[in-house]
């Protein structure tokens, strides 16, 4: 008989480290505790008028994140095109929360009962065809978002894509330890920057800027790119050949954006 305690015993203390490093995903600390935010960055392509798409989310999607402590940025092309989309930025304070929000926004009844006939409409008679999806870690110079001015008419959205992943973390240091200083020298008004933890062209890193309008945008790149700070520490080996390719979006906020 004591041999059988010693044993159960014995086996419970062999579980125990094992069971301590299970996370749990409630209202805790962040798991990694760095104090950085997540952004979960949705780019929709619309099949026709984004009106039923703007009210889904201006009525129901937003304010159940924001009820789950979510803050929401929602923005249109700044000029229309033929592809039109809409993007949306949900601002998590951890990872944690973000993995917990994503199971209990479905148990929320106001956004089911507020969101069912969007979903009723639209499966027959889809209003976009797909959204893609970029999963970031914000950059430890700027952990936690900025507010643009309510003077903004323009976001810009960049994207820049790697070679490798050690080239990509070196462009993120490129970013922290002098670019973004630059940037707010120069009157580019920083609002995010994200590390893309997963996304559909990887490795990439994306950020968000905002601007009066057109003519303010272009007068503070054209002070960046001849800023003798930017002309110094682009022109260093250790950050040659950190980003092979980028693209540039320029945005409006909608009406509800809260961004």
């Amino acid at each position: 008989m004591e041999r059988r305690n010693f044993m159960k015993l014995a086996g419970v203390l062999a579980a125990a480290p094992a069971l301590s490093i299970v996370p749990t995903l409630g209202n805790e600390a962040p798991a990694t505790g760095n104090g950085k935010e997540i952004y979960e960055w949705r780019i929709y392509t619309l099949t026709g008028d984004g009106k039923a798409l703007d009210n889904f989310f201006m009525d129901a999607l937003i304010p159940a994140f924001n009820r789950k402590g979510v803050k929401v940025g929602a923005f249109k092309l700044f000029k229309r095109e033929e592809a039109e989309k809409r993007h949306l930025v949900f601002i998590y304070p951890d990872i944690a929360t973000y993995l917990r929000v994503k199971t209990e926004i479905w148990n929320d009844a106001t956004f089911k009962n507020t969101a069912q006939g969007f979903y009723d409409t639209s499966a027959p008679n889809p209003v976009y065809s797909n959204f893609e999806t970029f999963l970031c870690e914000a950059f430890s110079s700027i952990p936690v978002h900025r507010n643009p001015d309510i003077s903004r008419t323009l976001l810009e959205l960049r994207i820049y894509w790697s070679p490798n992943e050690e080239a990509n973390k070196r462009k993120v240091k490129m970013f922290n330890d002098g670019e973004i200083g630059i940037f707010d020298n120069c009157g580019i008004n920083s609002v995010l920057y994200g590390d893309i933890l997963a996304g559909p062209r990887m490795p990439a890193l994306m950020y968000l800027t905002w601007y009066q309008d057109e003519s303010t945008r272009a007068e503070a790149w054209g002070r960046f790119v001849a800023h003798p700070d930017w002309l110094t520490i682009s022109k260093l080996p250790e950050y040659a050949y950190t980003a092979t390719n980028n693209t540039s979006t320029f945005l409006a906020p909608l009406p509800f954006s809260q961004l």
